[in-house]
Formats: structure tokens, C-alpha cells, sequence
């Protein structure tokens, strides 16, 4: 199947033919909710964490991790040693399932650290002492350094085991490491909650392979959540000029990424002329055009009845927060929230109920109801 049979024009919006129903976005006349901005002046306010005293951990791409709390902002020291450059910074923050008995903290960031020059993406976890972190452990760092900006990925969840699952992009080298499990990039990770290996990962027995891979041929996947009722780790990736992805992680299955995609390079020419090949999964839903997708989360919330069971992912690209309705997982119908609130670089549901979404340039706004 080649790209002209792929999809077709309605209005300005491309689609692909091959979706069921109409995924052309819509945007409603009233939502009966608006946002509030809670935590204001932040410049690109990566990951959200919510403690057990309703303050918030929000990661600062450019290295500090901040700690709201009745309404001022502290920041928290002896964090890692940032590589900062281009996509590349501090990003994800999760706490652990049993964050009140054990009080870990899980970080993912941009290290220089390891072979080679410039940075790749690592996986720490701390406790919270006062304003500082404190026993600060390595758990993961992708390898080989990169000089290049692009594709750290960095989501960081838990599944219903407590094993931790985490992205890394394909570090913009998507000819050598997405398909090769012999390699760090294009992959979704799982490690036991102290940073050692389950041996039940697909590729423990390999002895070539890195060992915590959990999936592979990923491109840039940067959001990623447990679903509610069947515990699936559920993520979206970025394509290139579409493409962009939802899919549900299964144990040792290969994405595809470059082999298969929706997208065509920047520059407008093909870099494939396949969407599909045996022994690669499908996409559950693509973008095209792309989006821009960033964060993620599921509405189970009693404050957004008419939300309930439906997905939010953020748009970096059109700057709007975007609500998918699923049946059965498939997405049949898009709404456009939030039309041009900003850069869209977080959506996550606080233990208290509400949603919160984070702006680059602006901060972390709550929607509440009108």
C-alpha cells in the first residue's frame, strides 16, 4: 500500500482511510469546564508528581525539580547532573504504588554519564528529606552517549506488579538502534521497583540482547499510562510528519519503527512504502497530521461525568489538550479542548480528582467545572 492509498483529504484535516467511524477532530461549543492556573512562571514543566499531602513534585526540563506547596514553589536540591540540550533535560517523575510506605521517587533525565560524548536517558530514584533528595539511585542509563537533541522519550509508569516500565527515543538514529535489542533507543523498558531485571522479560535469556527491553521498534514515545481496568501499559509516540501513535505495550513485540509508519520524512519524501508487515504491530490509532503528542492520562474521575473512560493526550504541535472516545479500542471520535491554551506538555489526574495540564511558558492549569 503506498502513501496516495493511505489517506484521503476532509477539509484541512488528513485521515486515514483505514480508521472505522469518523476521527476527523471536533471542537464542542461548550465543555462545561475551563482551567484554572494553579502553579504559574514555569518555562517547560516536563513530569508531575502528586504527594500524599496534595503538594506537587514538576520537573523543570532545564534541571530543577520544584516542590509546590501551599501556593509557593521550593526548589529541591541534590537532584542529578542535567544534560540539557534540545529534547534532552529533566523530564518524567512518578512515585511508587506505595510511595506512602516506602516514600521512593522515580526520575527520568538526560545524563552524561557512561560511554561516549553527550548524554542519553537514566532512571533514578530518591527519597524526599526536607528539601533535598536523599539516597539517590542509579537504577538505568542507556548507552552509547549521543550528541544529537532529539528522541529521549522518558515516560516513566507502574504497572499492577509495581514493575516499572520506561521509554527511550530512538536518539534520532532510527537506521541503527529502534530494530536492534542489542542496543539502547526505540524501546519500552521494565525493571523490578530497586532497578534490577525481571527474569521474565522477553529478552532476559539473550545473551547479546539488553536485558530489560520490554518492546521494541519504537520511534519517540512520550506518554505513557497504566489503563485502568486491564492494567495495560498504554503509550503514544511521536512520528515524523504523521504518524504519530497509540499503542498498547505487549511483552517482546516490535513496533515497527522506521520499517512500518504513517509518516513521511519532514522534507516531504518517503522513507518507507510499507504501513504494515508480519511480526510488527499495528498502532491501536494514528495521527495524521501529526500532533505533536505529549502526556497522557485516563478520565476516571467522578467531577468529568461525560469524560468518563475516555483518553487525554496533549498536543505540542496545535496547542490544544485532545479528548479521545474509545469503544472497544477504538477511538471514535476526537474532541479539541483547550484550543490554543499553549505548547501541551503534561495531562495527568490527581489523586483528589482533578485534571491537571501543563503549559510550556505558563505553568499547571486544573480544570474545573463552569
Amino acid at each position: 500500500m503506498n502513501k496516495f492509498h493511505q489517506y484521503i483529504i476532509l477539509g484541512i484535516t488528513l485521515v486515514s482511510c483505514a480508521q472505522n467511524k469518523d476521527t476527523e477532530i471536533k471542537t464542542p461549543e461548550n465543555i462545561n469546564y475551563k482551567t484554572e492556573l494553579v502553579v504559574s512562571d514555569l518555562t517547560n514543566p516536563w513530569g508531575m508528581a502528586f504527594l500524599p499531602d496534595n503538594s506537587i513534585l514538576i520537573t523543570e526540563k532545564s534541571g530543577e525539580l520544584i516542590h509546590f506547596k501551599n501556593g509557593e514553589k521550593t526548589i529541591i536540591n541534590n537532584t542529578p547532573t542535567i544534560y540539557n540540550r534540545g529534547q534532552g533535560g529533566l523530564l518524567d517523575i512518578a512515585l511508587h504504588p506505595d510511595y506512602s510506605e516506602n516514600g521512593w521517587i522515580y526520575l527520568s533525565y538526560a545524563s552524561e554519564m557512561g560511554e561516549g560524548s553527550g548524554g542519553n536517558t537514566a532512571i533514578l530514584r530518591a527519597k524526599l528529606q526536607g528539601n533535598s533528595l536523599v539516597e539517590n539511585q542509579l537504577l538505568y542509563k542507556a548507552e552509547p552517549n549521543s550528541t544529537r537533541g532529539q528522541h529521549f522519550g522518558s515516560r516513566i509508569e507502574f504497572d499492577n506488579q509495581n514493575y516499572l516500565y520506561f521509554s527511550v527515543g530512538d536518539r534520532g538514529n532510527r537506521d541503527v538502534n529502534p530494530q536492534d535489542i542489542t542496543r539502547d533507543g526505540g524501546k519500552i523498558y521494565r525493571l523490578n521497583d530497586d532497578g534490577s531485571i525481571p527474569t521474565d522479560n522477553p529478552f532476559y535469556e539473550d545473551p547479546t540482547a539488553k536485558k530489560a527491553i520490554f518492546s521494541y521498534g519504537h520511534r519517540n514515545p512520550q506518554g505513557m499510562i497504566k489503563h485502568p481496568q486491564t492494567g495495560e501499559i498504554w503509550t503514544h509516540e511521536h512520528g515524523p510528519q504523521g504518524g504519530d501513535e497509540i499503542n498498547i505495550i505487549k511483552k517482546g513485540a516490535n513496533y515497527g519503527w522506521p520499517v512500518i509508519s504513517y509518516g513521511i520524512n519532514y522534507d516531504g519524501s518517503s522513507f518507507t512504502d510499507i504501513t504494515e508487515k508480519e511480526g510488527m504491530e499495528q498502532p491501536l490509532y494514528y495521527w495524521v497530521p501529526s500532533i505533536a503528542p505529549c502526556g497522557m492520562d485516563f478520565v476516571t474521575s467522578d467531577k468529568y461525568p461525560d469524560w468518563k473512560g475516555d483518553l487525554l493526550v496533549g498536543s505540542l504541535k496545535f496547542q490544544y489538550l485532545e479528548r479521545l472516545i474509545l469503544e472497544n479500542n477504538e477511538v471514535v471520535q476526537r474532541i479539541k479542548l483547550f484550543d490554543g491554551i499553549g505548547r501541551l506538555r503534561n495531562v495527568k489526574q490527581a489523586p483528589d480528582g482533578y485534571i491537571y495540564v501543563a503549559v510550556e511558558n505558563e505553568g499547571l492549569y486544573r480544570i474545573v467545572p463552569e
